[in-house]
């Protein structure tokens, strides 16, 4: 995580949850469906550096040699098209981005290699995981242009945010309001679990704190 970055630090410090039930408020579309992570205590934020898939050329271009330009604290997003039958990741790339100390990998697609992610503890997010490679099938097509990741836009600089639950995305433009409605969402839940604990009924804890309207669009 950059933690010179406020925004990428206050959304480090919410869950995706939250985050979700925020941009439904909003509006907006940033629940990037079907990612997860490949190991559940992955945790991860940072802003986005995109890259584009495309099916392989004669003869076929690279699979990617981007991990250099990618800055510490970002976030890897690679958009393979949610194709599943080959890789776009593995031990090497996740070695060298373990050591860059960028934030995490967030894949529409799949990566290889996992018990390498798992032993490094680096955030890996993707639809599954399958040892096929992708090289003479996909190639990369343009880097740092916006990507559809689990039908959700993301552009160059978006906020990434993972935990066990998934991945959001939230756009530039819109990030402080959706992070300072998110701070709210989890202020409100916090009052409510802090008054059950104190002997309230559920029901009449979170009637008070407007629970069930927290998410619902303004």
């Amino acid at each position: 995580m950059n933690t010179n970055d406020a925004n990428v630090a206050r959304a480090a410090h919410l869950d995706t949850a939250s985050l979700s039930d925020a941009m439904d408020r909003l509006g907006i579309n940033g629940q990037c469906y079907k990612l997860a992570p490949r190991d559940n205590g992955f945790r991860m934020a940072g802003r986005a550096f995109t890259v584009l898939y495309g099916p392989a050329a004669k003869p076929a271009g690279t699979v990617g040699d981007f991990i250099d330009d990618v800055p510490a604290g970002g976030v890897v997003v690679l958009d393979n098209g949610g194709r599943e039958d080959a890789t776009v990741w593995g031990d090497i790339m996740t070695e060298l981005a373990h050591k860059k100390g960028i934030a995490g990998t967030v894949i529409d697609g799949i990566c290889r290699d996992v018990a390498m992610c798992r032993k490094l503890g680096y955030p890996v997010y993707s639809r599954g995981h399958w040892m096929r490679t992708g090289k003479d099938r996909v190639q990369v097509e343009a880097v740092n242009v916006p990507v559809n990741i689990g039908n959700v836009r993301v552009a160059p600089g978006d906020i990434l945010r993972g935990d066990a639950d998934g991945v959001v995305a939230i756009p530039r433009e819109h990030e402080e309001q959706v992070l300072s409605v998110a701070e709210e969402i989890e202020t409100a839940e916090n009052r409510i679990r802090e008054a059950v604990r104190n002997g309230s009924r559920l029901d009449e804890a979170r009637k008070v704190n407007q629970y069930h309207q927290l998410q619902t669009k303004r």
